[in-house]
This record gives C-alpha cells, structure tokens and sequence, in this order.
C-alpha cells in the first residue's frame, strides 16, 4: 500500500507543481496562540484547531500538506516536560493531515533540525535515537513522503536521511536547507555539492525553506540552477517580520509571494509552498499565479553548469589618517551641526566575517568626501556581525570619522546594556541610535533569545539617565556621560499620522535626534515635514540608494518599514549591475533635492558595501549646499 502511495507522490513531482501549505506556528501565532507553548501539543489537545488549520490550506489549494511536528521530537518535547509524548504526537499529527486532505493533498511528515546548526552538548548517537523514534511514528502512522526541513547543515542531514532510509527504504524525502545567504550550508559545503551528495544518497526533492523570504530564495534557488538534477522546492518566509508593539508581523502580501511562485516554478521548482508568516491566503495566490506556469524546465543538469567559488581576502591594512589626539568631547554634536546647516550621517554596516578591510576603506571615503558620522547597525536583521563599538573605536581613532552606533534592544538584559553604554562611554563614543531590534528568531541564530528588558522608549529614558550620573539601578555614579541618543522613525505607514503621535512620545523620553527609515516618495517626505515642523529636535531623513531592480522588489515587498513608489520600481525595473546602481544613485539624488529643502538632517544607507554609491551621494550634497571644500569633516 505504501508502495502505491510513494509512487503516486514521485510521479506527481517529476511531472507537475505541487503546492504546499504554509506556516503553522506563525498562523497559530496570528490566531492568538502564545509564542512558547508547544504548537505539536496541539494535536493532541487542540486537535480540532489544527485539522480546521489544515482544512483551510486545502481550500486554498494546497496539494501538499506538512503535518503539525516540526519539534515532536524527544530533544525539544523535553523543554516542555512532554518527551513520553513523541510517538503520540507524531501519530495525531499524520492522522489530522490526512483527515483534512480527503484524498486532495499529500501528507508530508515534517521533521525540523534538532541541532539547528549548534553543536551542542548532545552527542550524535542521541540525535540518531531521537530522530528514529520521530521518523518511526511518522511512517508508521502511513504518511506520502518525508520533508526535513529548516537544516542547516548537511551532516545532520545526512543523519537523519540515513535513519529514514533504514526505517522505510522507499519512503519518498524531501530535504530543505535553511540558508544564510545563497552560497552554503553551515557547515561549509556549496549548496550544488550538498545537492549533488543528497541526490547521490537517494533524495526525492532538495530545496530551501525558512530564514529567507522570496528574494532570498530565489537567489539560492539560482546559485544551484541547473546543477540538481532533482525537483527544487521552495518554502520561503513572507518576507522579515517586523515587532510593533510586542507582536510579530509579516510583511509580504500574497500577490508578491505568488509572483515570486512563478519566478520559482521557471527555475526549477515543483515544491512550492510557504513558511514563516505565510497564510491560506498567500497559498491560494500562489495556486492562482501556477495556473499561468505553462512549461516545466527541464531537470537535467546542464553540461556547462560549474562549481561555485568563494574567494575570502585576507585583512588588508588601511591607510588612513590618525585622530586620536582629537579631543571629541569638545566636538559640534550632530544635533549642533544640523540646527546650522545640512548634516550628513552615512550607515556602514560591519562586516558578518573577521575581515575588515573593506568596512575600513569605506570609512575611510567618507571621511574624504566629509560625511558627518558613520553610523554603525547592532546587528541588523538579527545576523551576528561584528561589534560596532570595536568597529566604532577604530574609524574613531584610525580614520578620524565620528562613529554614531545603533544600541538594539534585542540583545541585551539591563545589566548588558548599562555595561554596554559605559563601555561607549570610556571609548568616549558619546552619538547612539536606540532600536528596538528584529527579532532573533528570524536571525542567523533563530535558537538565540530576544531580551527585550527594554522598549525603545525605555532605552532612551536610561541612556539620558546616565547623563544625569545615575545607573540604570538609581545608584549614583561618580562621574556624568555625555550621550547624544537618536530614535528611528518610520513614516512609511498607512496612518503618518498616528505614527507622528508614537514620534511625538520618543521626543518626550529624551530623543536628542531622529533618524527615519529610507524614504522613495518625494511627496511622503514633504507631508513628513508638514506634520513633524512643530518637532524641535533634527529629523535626519533615510535615504538608501537602490543597487538593482531586485533589490527595490525586495526592499518594497519583503523588508519591513520600507516602502517603494511605483515609479521608482519602474524606473529601477529589470536593472541590474553597475546600470542598476547608477539609475538608483539618480534616484536618491532626486530625493536628496526634496529632502534638503525641507530638512537639514541627510541619512544616507549604504546598500551592500558599495560605499561609493554614499560616498557619491555625500558629494552631490556638498556640491547643492555649495559647503566650502575646506570645511569638510569638521
């Protein structure tokens, strides 16, 4: 019976699309299920919430249905004290799927990584044990294939094939990976040298979920066309979530996932589904957009198709000039700067490896062509990178540019963060930005925890405590800080309004100055000036050039916050490269020539290290301020 049903599933995906369901825990989430609680639980004490979840995907088209056990195995069961559990779990889940799918959709049992991309103190022979007694249940309980998904390296993976293979030498397998970026697993391998080792081990479908949205994604999806020779599958997140007043959000409509379904399906795609913040009603968008899908490529590998080469440069030295004999305490602030004429704060985000130096040449040219500061993310996106007070430090004292770093809730406890700003405070780095941060779980580090002791209001509320010389406890301390602390703002909202009122509140905590997230509209950025003329503090306008057409879709559809008008995706539409980058420096100059008519506050956002695009940008300021040569830096 098993055999019929295996067939049915591996004929299915070699000659047609298949679309999968969407997110549970996220959908869950959405529906008012707390974060924290066991979702897998469910199954056996909600079973009714979980089969009508499931029934909704199927009117919605979905022809592949994950069951509810992402974590049912012993190892993260165990957090909740249900670890006796699993084999109960795993079975309720199948039973649910196949009760909803009625003969309509495949039932795929869904196994998650149990290291997720750790070593931790768990040794492989309890990894092994787990993942058999989970796979056990599953195929036991009479599921279509097995989906393992959101690993992130390859050996874990190839362990927990091995034992699926062992249990069910037939079973069909899905294998996803869930990437940093579009080039390899965690533990080294190129993603066309992971595929080719899985296709060797007998993988029905290998593909990508998780931890990236559509354009993330397809840009994987595109590192290994050609190369598979295997059906490609693709769950993507609906884009970054963003966290406004203590709830997650996804921000990518369903008409932006399902175009993107179409991008997938010509590439190589017959698995097509969606992951983190994906709902039925991405999922019917999706079904409606493959309708359109008139030809399947071919799933030969292509004669011409190489292996992917990563070259990694050493640290080179910079040479730049010497500023730590300056004195920054006796420095203009930038709140002093901009109150006299226009200002100019350049983002520079570190670098996610050891290597430097391109982070350093690019300080370096913006301190030649006069950027105010270069401000530095705390981790953006919630991807480990190098610390911004060392990197701070170092422009500080080598280039002799002023550093303004970006303090995130996200990452540090009360304790943390006042050890952090007296840190900064030593190093006489007195300009930050408070955020919020994104959230860790959609970060490099989804197991890591997010802090949030403290609201971005808060934050600010502390820092400025520590200018009165009193600890974040009510201690007193010996001396007073000088912090200049900056707050984000993000206009590109349906109701500007309410979202001048929330400004209105960061002001009243003790906001020294406000740094916007990138603007696109022109007449966004003069209604801005309209409602915020009766805000005394500077108002440092977010303006981030575009590097290509795909960059604006993503930015637009997928990034939080961040909003496109439709004549700039125009205009930047199909563009890409040195083109791409030259179209989207013309367009941030026409920004740039609304926002300096109305704001002395310019933020420029470099896009991928291309500091030139900035340094281009600073110039063209300069040169429309008319700023003498000499007073440049200063």
């Amino acid at each position: 019976m098993n055999t019929s049903r295996y067939e049915k599933f591996r004929q299915a995906i070699q000659n047609q699309l298949i679309v999968g369901d969407g997110a549970m825990g996220t959908y869950l989430y959405q529906l008012g299920y707390p974060v924290g609680k066991s979702y897998e639980a469910m199954n056996i004490s909600d079973p009714d919430i979980i089969l009508g979840i499931h029934r909704e995907y199927v009117e919605a088209g979905a022809t592949l249905l994950e069951t509810n056990t992402f974590t049912a195995n012993r190892e993260k069961l165990a957090k909740h004290g249900m670890e006796h559990l699993v084999k109960d779990m795993n079975r309720e889940g199948v039973r649910l799927a196949r009760e909803a799918a009625q003969g309509k959709a495949f039932v795929a049992g869904a196994l998650g990584s149990i290291r997720a991309g750790k070593r931790e103190n768990i040794s492989t022979e309890q990894v092994a044990q787990d993942y058999e007694e989970q796979l056990s249940a599953l195929i036991e309980a009479g599921v279509d294939a097995i989906m393992f998904e959101t690993f992130y390296d390859l050996e874990e993976m190839r362990l927990a094939f091995k034992i699926a293979r062992q249990i069910d030498n037939d079973v069909p397998i899905i294998c996803q990976f869930a990437v940093e970026d579009s080039e390899r697993t965690k533990d080294g391998f190129v993603l066309p040298e992971a595929f080719r080792i899985l296709r060797e081990d007998g993988a029905d479908v290998v593909g990508f979920n998780c931890r990236m949205g559509p354009n993330g994604v397809l840009r994987a999806i595109e590192s290994v066309e050609g190369m598979v020779g295997l059906p490609l599958s693709a769950f993507p997140n609906a884009g970054l979530p963003d966290y406004v007043d203590g709830r997650y959000n996804f921000v990518a409509t369903a008409d932006y996932m399902a175009q993107s379904a179409v991008e997938f399906a010509n590439k190589g795609a017959r698995l097509i589904g969606g992951c983190c913040g994906t709902t039925p009603e991405h999922i019917s968008a999706i079904v409606s957009a493959l309708q359109t899908v008139e030809k399947l490529p071919s799933l030969d590998i292509k004669e011409h198709a190489a292996k992917l080469t990563i070259s990694i440069g050493a640290n080179e030295p910079v040479g730049a000039s010497s500023a730590s004999d300056k004195d920054w305490n006796k420095q203009p602030t930038i709140v002093d700067l901009a109150k006299e004429r226009h200002t100019v704060i350049v983002e520079l985000d570190p670098p996610r490896d050891l290597d430097i130096a391109k982070f350093m040449r690019g300080a370096a040219e913006l301190k030649r062509v006069g950027a105010d500061a270069v401000t530095l993310a705390d981790n953006s996106l919630a991807v480990t990178r190098m610390s911004n007070m060392a990197l701070g430090y170092l422009i500080k004292e080598q280039v002799g540019v002023r550093p303004l770093v970006h303090i995130a809730c996200r990452d540090r406890n009360l304790i943390g963060t006042q050890s952090h700003m007296m840190g900064l405070d030593a190093l006489e780095m007195d300009h930050v930005l408070a955020v919020t941060g994104d959230p860790a779980r959609f970060g490099d580090l989804p197991d890591s925890s997010s802090v949030y002791d403290l609201t971005s209001f808060e934050i600010i509320r502390m820092i400025k405590q520590l200018n009165d010389g009193v600890a974040f406890s009510g201690r007193p301390l010996k001396q007073k800080a000088n912090f200049v602390v900056g707050a984000a703002f993000n206009p590109n909202v349906k109701h500007l309004e309410k979202a001048v009122e929330r400004l209105y509140r960061k002001v009243e905590a003790g906001a020294d100055y406000i740094m916007t997230q990138p603007i696109y509209d022109p007449l966004l950025i003069e209604r801005m000036a309209e409602l915020t003329k009766s805000i005394s503090i500077p108002i440092f306008v977010g303006i981030m050039p575009l590097a290509s057409g795909r960059n604006a879709e993503y930015l637009h559809n997928e990034v939080p916050g961040i909003l496109l008008s439709d004549e700039v995706r125009s205009r930047m539409s199909g563009l890409e490269g040195e083109v791409g980058r030259a179209v989207g420096v013309d367009i941030a100059r026409d920004l740039l020539d609304v926002a300096m008519k109305h704001f002395n506050g310019l933020y420029l956002i470099t896009p991928f290290m291309f500091y030139e695009m900035t340094a281009e940008l600073t110039s063209y300021v300069w040169e429309k301020a008319e700023r003498p040569a000499n007073l440049l830096s200063r």
